[in-house]
């Protein structure tokens, strides 16, 4: 079943919760994380340990900072769902990387044609960064361009899409 859902709300809006809590509810076989993050400090370490623990041992972990599309393609199973958390440090990530525009949309493509193509239920997670006021320098307004971008084009591909607002969520999207 190619079910995409997209858990979409600001920080601290509870989407990585509610999106955890959707998955163990109602995927029954393997359970994939794939995890964007990466651990550059002693507190985003911490951060990191802690959803892993908050996860549990049912859950089997791909960190892939940049790769994700082929982490998908590695791991995918009809069995599986996997969870994908998150594409605002995905595309940060890129970003830090300074890869250019067409590599960055490119790299989008390939995820919207990977999450497109397999049999199993997907759930991203993202945050809205763009209800805010617009960013003072260029480099803020191209991430926040970059990511409601990626939001757009998966929420054009998803089956259901979530506004998490203060740890309620709002069906936007089936």
């Amino acid at each position: 079943m190619n079910f995409i859902q997209l858990v979409i709300g600001g920080c601290r809006s509870g989407k990585s919760r509610y999106a955890l809590d959707y998955a163990n509810q109602h995927w029954k076989g393997q359970k994939i994380f794939i995890a964007t993050c990466e651990a550059l400090d002693h507190e985003m370490q911490e951060r990191i340990d802690h959803h892993q623990k908050e996860r549990g041992v049912e859950w089997q972990t791909i960190e892939c900072p940049i790769d994700i599309a082929q982490a998908i393609k590695n791991v995918y199973h009809p069995d599986s769902g996997i969870l994908l958390d998150c594409i605002t440090l995905w595309i940060s990530n890129m970003m830090c990387k300074q890869m250019d525009d067409t590599h960055i949309m490119n790299q989008l493509n390939i995820l919207i044609d990977s999450i497109s193509h397999v049999d199993c239920p997907v759930t991203i997670v993202s945050n809205e960064v763009g209800l805010g006021i617009v960013p003072d320098n260029p480099m803020a307004r191209k991430y926040r361009d970059y990511v409601g971008y990626a939001n757009q084009k998966i929420a054009g591909v998803a089956s259901q899409v979530i506004l998490m607002m203060a740890g309620i969520p709002l069906t936007i999207k089936g």
